[in-house]
Parts: C-alpha cells; sequence; structure tokens
C-alpha cells in the first residue's frame, strides 16, 4: 500500500516536471486594449483556432500564457467595436507586448438613423442613404449656427442672398433654398419661410446628430422635400451631460454662448435644457464702400425637451423652443432712428418665432405612434424705405403605424399640413392672393421594405397629398438595395416630388430693398422625377487604417419649375413657371481615411450641372458651382492631449446677378476657397480649450471687382435718370446705367480673424 503512494508521488512529480519543462518552452504575450487613450475593459483577446481565450481587466490589460511556438492571428474584440486582427509570431519561450489600439475601429458606419424610411434603422441597412454628421463633426470649425456649420457637407452649401442683411438659404446638390426641407427630430419645423431662421440658434449642445438625405423625399416628408432634407436630431435628455457650456469669440468681436444641462422633474420625466446667445455689434467696413461687411446680429435662443417614462418603454417626449434675433446691416452711420426712412440705408430685421413639437406612442399592442409640431413665424422687416411684414403658421400632425409582417417591414401613415401665411408684398396678392388664405395639405402614405434575401432588399412606396388649392398630388418611390458583402453596398433610388406655390423665401425678402417683385401669371405646382444611385466601399488594413468610399450619381429633373428672372429687368424680379423643364445632375464622393496614428481625412467634392431648357436653350442656374470640394483633416497629438484641425471648402465658378450688359463687375466668380485651422487642448478635468484662424486666405468676394454693391454711393437711387420708357440712363454720375442693388453675392464678406473658445462639460 505504501509503495503504491510512493508510486504515484513519484509519477505526479514527473508530470509537473515535464509540464513545468513545456511551458518554459512556450510564450507569452501580454498588452492592452485603449481608444481615444483611453482603457477598453472586458474586451475579448482570442488567437484564432485555438482556445486561447482571455479578457481585459478594469484597466484594459490581458495576459495570454504557455503559448508554443508558432505565428498566429490574434483577435481583439469589444462592444461598439470592429474586431481587429494582428498577425503574430512568437518564438519558444519568448514574452512579446501586444497593444490593440481601437480608436478607428469605432462602429461609425453603424450609427442609427431615421430620416430615409421614418423609422430607426441600421445606417448600413437602410436602401435610403442617409448622411450621418455628429457634433464632433462640426465642432472642428466651431460656428455661431447650424448654417454657417453645413459650409463643411460635401453636396450642401449655406448661400448668402445678400450683401447687406446676410439672410440665405441651404443648396442640396445645387438646388435652392426652397427645394431643402428642415426637420427637427423629424418633424418639419422650418418652411419656405426661411431656412436660415431655423437653422439659427438651435444649441449645440442639444445636437445628437444631424442626418441628410439628398433627392426628393416628397412620398415621406410632403412638400418642400424636393432637394433634400437635413434632419436635426436632438438628444435624450437622459443621455444628455448634466452641464455643458461652449463659449468662444473671434477678432471681428462676435460672442457666442452655448448652454446646456438637464434635471429631473419628478420620477417620470427628465427635462433638458439648452441655451444659445449669439451677440455681434461691431460695424466693419474692410471694402471702404460705406457699407458693413457683416450684418449685426443679437439673437437668443431657448430651447426645451421633456422625456416621460411610460410602461413598456413607450415613447413619449415633448419639445419647444423660442428665438428672438434683431439683425440689421447698412451704411455705417445708420442706426434706429433711421429704420425705414430714405436718409441713410439700412436693412433692419425683427424675427419673433416659436416652435412645439412631440411624439407620443399609443398605449396599444401595436406601434402606433402620434407627432405633431406647430410652428408661428412674425417678421417684421424694413429694406431702406420698403417694409416687409409676415406672419406664417404651420401645424403639421402624422399618425404612423409600423409593423413587420414576415419578410416585409410596413410602414402606414396619415398626416395633415395646416399653413397659414400672409404678407405685404406681391407675392400674396393678385392671381395669388389665395396663398394668403389657410391651406390645408392631408396626406397618406404607404411603405413596404421586402427583404427579399439576406443580400437584397426593396422598398417601395406610395403617397397621396389633396392640397387645397392644387388638388390632388401623387409621389411614388421606389428603391433597392444590394449588400454585396459587408464592405460593399449598392443602391438605387428613384421617385418624384413635389412643391406647392409658396414663392417667398428669405431670397425674396431679401432683395425687396431694391427690386420689386412682379408674377405674370398663375403659378402651378413644381414636379420632380430624380433617380440616385449611391455606392459603399470600407476597407480595413491589418495595421489599423479605415478607408470609407461613398459616391453617388444623381438625376433630377423638373416640370413647371417656379423661376425668379433677374435678367429682364434690374428693377424687378419677374416670377413665372418655366415655359420648358430644369435639370440637376451630377456626381459626387466622400472618402474617409483613418490611421492609427490618431491622423483622420474625410474629404469630398461634388460636380453638378444645374441648368434650365427653354426654346432649346439651356441657361446655367444663377448662382450654383459646378464644382465644389471640401475637406476636414484632424490629426490628435495624444501625449500632449492635443487635436489639431485644419478644415476647408473650394467652389469653381458660378454665374453671378448682373444688373445689365454695361456692368462692369465679373459675370462669373474667380475660383474660390475658405480655409481654417484650429487647435484643442484636452488635458484640464472637464474643460476643452480651443483656438485657431478663421479664413486663412482672407479671401473676400470682392477681390477682382471693382465693387460689390452696385451704387452705394446712392442707395435710395435719387441720382438715377431714367428714359421716357422708363429704362436707366447712362449719365456722367452713373457711367454703367446701374440701380442700387446689393445681390451680387455669393460668399461672405467676412475676412480673416482669430478665435478663442472654452468648453466645459459635467456628465
Amino acid at each position: 500500500m505504501i509503495k503504491n503512494n510512493y508510486f504515484k508521488l513519484f509519477n505526479l512529480l514527473i508530470f509537473m516536471l515535464v509540464t513545468l519543462t513545456a511551458s518554459a518552452q512556450n510564450g507569452m504575450v501580454t498588452g492592452k486594449v485603449i481608444s481615444e487613450g483611453e482603457a477598453v475593459p472586458s474586451a475579448t483577446i482570442a488567437i484564432q483556432g485555438t482556445l486561447f481565450v482571455v479578457k481585459t481587466d478594469s484597466i484594459g490589460r490581458y495576459n495570454l500564457g504557455s503559448i508554443p511556438e508558432g505565428t498566429y492571428k490574434v483577435q481583439a474584440s469589444a462592444v461598439g467595436f470592429r474586431n481587429r486582427i494582428i498577425t503574430l509570431e512568437l518564438k519558444k519561450g519568448e514574452s512579446k507586448v501586444l497593444d490593440f489600439d481601437l480608436s478607428n475601429f469605432q462602429n461609425n458606419l453603424n450609427e442609427i438613423v431615421v430620416t430615409g424610411t421614418l423609422k430607426a434603422v441600421n445606417r448600413l441597412e437602410s436602401p435610403v442613404p442617409v448622411e450621418v454628421y455628429t457634433p464632433g463633426y462640426f465642432k472642428m470649425n466651431p460656428t455661431p449656427s447650424i448654417f454657417d456649420a453645413l459650409q463643411n457637407v460635401n453636396g450642401v452649401r449655406p448661400q448668402l442672398n445678400c450683401n447687406i442683411c446676410n439672410t440665405g438659404d441651404i443648396h442640396i446638390n445645387g438646388l435652392e433654398g426652397p427645394y431643402t426641407m428642415i426637420l427637427i427630430d423629424g418633424m418639419p419645423i422650418v418652411s419656405s419661410l426661411s431656412t436660415v431662421y431655423g437653422l439659427s440658434g438651435i444649441p449645440n449642445s442639444l445636437v445628437e446628430q444631424i442626418e441628410i438625405v439628398k433627392g426628393p423625399a416628397s412620398s415621406l416628408y410632403g412638400s418642400e422635400a424636393v432637394g433634400g432634407l437635413i434632419n436635426i436630431i436632438t438628444k435624450k435628455p437622459e443621455k444628455a451631460a448634466l452641464i455643458s457650456a461652449d463659449v468662444f469669440s473671434t477678432s471681428y468681436k462676435e460672442l457666442n454662448a452655448d448652454l446646456g444641462f438637464k434635471f429631473n422633474a419628478g420620477k417620470k420625466a427628465t427635462v433638458l435644457t439648452g441655451l444659445n446667445y449669439f451677440l455681434y455689434n461691431n460695424p466693419v467696413d474692410h471694402n471702404h464702400d460705406n457699407f458693413t461687411d457683416v450684418t449685426l446680429q443679437d439673437r437668443i435662443s431657448i430651447f426645451q425637451k421633456w422625456t416621460f417614462k411610460r410602461k413598456e418603454d413607450r415613447v413619449f417626449s415633448l419639445g419647444a423652443r423660442y428665438m428672438y434675433e434683431n439683425r440689421w446691416g447698412g451704411e455705417m452711420q445708420w442706426n434706429k432712428s433711421f429704420r425705414g426712412g430714405d436718409q441713410v440705408y439700412g436693412e433692419s430685421i425683427y424675427t419673433n418665432r416659436w416652435e412645439l413639437i412631440g411624439n407620443y406612442q399609443l398605449p396599444v399592442k401595436e406601434k402606433l405612434f402620434l407627432a405633431f409640431s406647430y410652428n408661428e413665424h412674425n417678421q417684421d422687416s424694413r429694406y431702406g424705405t420698403t417694409s416687409y411684414i409676415a406672419e406664417q403658421k404651420i401645424g403639421f400632425t402624422q399618425l404612423t403605424w409600423d409593423k413587420r409582417i414576415d419578410n416585409h417591414d410596413l410602414l402606414v401613415g396619415a398626416a395633415l399640413r395646416y399653413t397659414f401665411y400672409d404678407d405685404n408684398t406681391a407675392a400674396t396678392t393678385g392671381l395669388n392672393q389665395v396663398i394668403a388664405k389657410n391651406t390645408w395639405l392631408p396626406g397618406l402614405f404607404v411603405q413596404d421594405e421586402i427583404t427579399l434575401s439576406e443580400k437584397h432588399k426593396v422598398l417601395a412606396g406610395f403617397r397621396y397629398d389633396y392640397n387645397s388649392v392644387h388638388g390632388n398630388i401623387f409621389t411614388p418611390r421606389a428603391a433597392y438595395k444590394w449588400s454585396i458583402n459587408e464592405n460593399n453596398i449598392l443602391r438605387l433610388n428613384a421617385g418624384t416630388g413635389f412643391r406647392v406655390v409658396n414663392i417667398f423665401t428669405e431670397d425674396h425678402a431679401a432683395l425687396t430693398g431694391a427690386r420689386s417683385v412682379e408674377i405674370t401669371g398663375e403659378l402651378k405646382p413644381e414636379k420632380t422625377y430624380n433617380v440616385n444611385l449611391n455606392y459603399l466601399k470600407k476597407m480595413y488594413t491589418e495595421g489599423g487604417t479605415f478607408i470609407g468610399v461613398e459616391s453617388s450619381a444623381f438625376y433630377t429633373y423638373f416640370n413647371n419649375r417656379i423661376i425668379g428672372n433677374f435678367d429682364i429687368d434690374p428693377n424687378k424680379i419677374i416670377y413665372d413657371n418655366l415655359d420648358g423643364y430644369a435639370v440637376s445632375k451630377g456626381l459626387s464622393t466622400n472618402v474617409d481615411v483613418t490611421f492609427s496614428n490618431g491622423l483622420k481625412l474625410i474629404l469630398g467634392a461634388t460636380y453638378q450641372d444645374v441648368a434650365t431648357y427653354e426654346a432649346g436653350i439651356k441657361k446655367e442656374q444663377i448662382l450654383t458651382e459646378k464644382f465644389a470640394g471640401n475637406w476636414a483633416i484632424s490629426y490628435k497629438i495624444r501625449p500632449l492631449k492635443l487635436t489639431v484641425d485644419y478644415t476647408g471648402n473650394i467652389y469653381s465658378p458660378m454665374r453671378l446677378p448682373l444688373l445689365s450688359d454695361l456692368d462692369p463687375r465679373r459675370e462669373y466668380s474667380k475660383t474660390w476657397s475658405i480655409q481654417n485651422i484650429q487647435f484643442t487642448f484636452a488635458g484640464f478635468n472637464r474643460f476643452e480649450v480651443y483656438g485657431g484662424v478663421k479664413n486663412l486666405l482672407n479671401w473676400t468676394p470682392n477681390r477682382g471687382n471693382p465693387f460689390i454693391i452696385a451704387r452705394a454711393n446712392d442707395p435710395f437711387d435719387k441720382q438715377v435718370q431714367l428714359d421716357p420708357a422708363g429704362q436707366v440712363m447712362v449719365t456722367p454720375d452713373n457711367p454703367y446705367g446701374l440701380t442700387f442693388d446689393p445681390t451680387y453675392v455669393y460668399g461672405p464678406n467676412q475676412g480673416i480673424r482669430g478665435f478663442f473658445g472654452i468648453r466645459y462639460t459635467i456628465k
């Protein structure tokens, strides 16, 4: 018995010795997993094809031992990140350190989007291509409004329409502001009255992401979603920072303050509040024409959003915003006492606007959502001696039913839109006086997303609207998505769009001080036909570099296009439906490259051809470039906690609004570019400090032109002489036969300037 025990003990010692000897000949791998310089806990480290698996600890470290000699593929995976694989060669008894940096491996193409199909879906799964931009992207070039921030988005351009009041609109793929719909949380809160007011004063601290769809979306969103739409998604209060603040100023003496905070209202409600204040009160005249280069503004906007906890996590949210703005531009000696008079020229605009949005999921088993919005916009403007006083009210409600049946993902909805609009211009008198009355637009829509197979999806949609002025309107749509593999996706979209008559945009109002509005006949609603082909390719290298390329080809055909003619009479804008057709077509590409060393490149380019065809004659659309490019280059110096951002855009020549053949200003602009650089230091607890230079090239549109504003010395045309036919005469005082006109504008007059800011966040 004793001998047997000794024998067993001897065998155990021999086994342990052999095991230890073998282990001594095997290798070891240790390291850490980080992202953006921070540890990634609970990440899984696995050697492919083996049973060697371990998780990182709370500080992101791991240890794999007893690994035989060989060449292996080591994989790191974590929630919210793509897998990263590194090839490792291990010799006998060797210990190696293998660190994984997942900074560039976030699932940044897997955002949840709602704009393309009116339901929350993974961006890669959506048959409709949706571009997503986070606040971090716009922080690379901080601006006082989302309107200004969109200058860094490929295929999207904020267009200034007046040298003096600096109002403008948003162009998507070359189409003007009235064709762009602006949404907040999916609700059409901004109307054709003015995109610039809707996009000013939204606190950046409340923005979760901005989704952009290029091309008609009328089958889901109705009128105005012809050229595309921009959906500003605000943060859910429960996910927002407890306190956030972002304040910056420029050497032009601009001040922008963006504040946000949240609190609980009882046990079932969370409230998020945001405040934006912008002040610019420093008249500047660097081009020496006695007119302000940049409009002076005093703007405040308050936004509040409530979310309520309900049974079974049903949705209920309410949001409201109020904005007041006082802006003016004009002769340098202007003050309020000259408002509306003919002594000193000024353009003064008072704006009061408030909005209400909500979304309520009905307490039933089916997924039924009732969404609603309401806004009122009141504007009191003086353009020299011309007054523009407008009031607009828009109410909108929509009921949707979201239902999945086998491979069919259905969305059925009913919508009702009420519009009241009135102003004191020719837009609401004569043949078009019905526009000033109440307009009702009920609609029904259905959409079916059919999964044919794992790689193929088809979407079919149809919308019917009845406009109380224009009658029946039909807008079908179709889409096809082919997931070739996980890194290659092809999408084809086609559909129709419509825009009901409402010719007023801020483009119209900004010009009323220099030109009168004339409408030659009864305007008919515009109709469009569109097709868009989109291709997305993702590429990953073993070294951690990500390359994403997304390209689109687009084509839009217009019937009954409403055109504002600037060319027939220098003192008028003559509106009428085009006796012919219009076409917008082009190619667009976005390239996103992220290196593991902290360098990130975002590049975009768009070529477009936007023109009207009448009596066989092609005419380029005014203020529309053929080519546009943009870039955002960011480099993080992680040991110094310093980020360098270099952003910019470039535009090819565009046709400009001359007054006559004698006008000495350029008929086409030169190629122009605005470039910016920023340095951000994040080494303080809860603080970020940033600063830099905007418009590094000091470009302004007066370069190469004798003047920008025509007859700036005689803004009330008191010295302009007319012949018996009412045409402007050439005189020694007026050698080019011009009248006062501030419409020759295509870019900002603001030159090079420095900026400095501070961000503070308590999560």
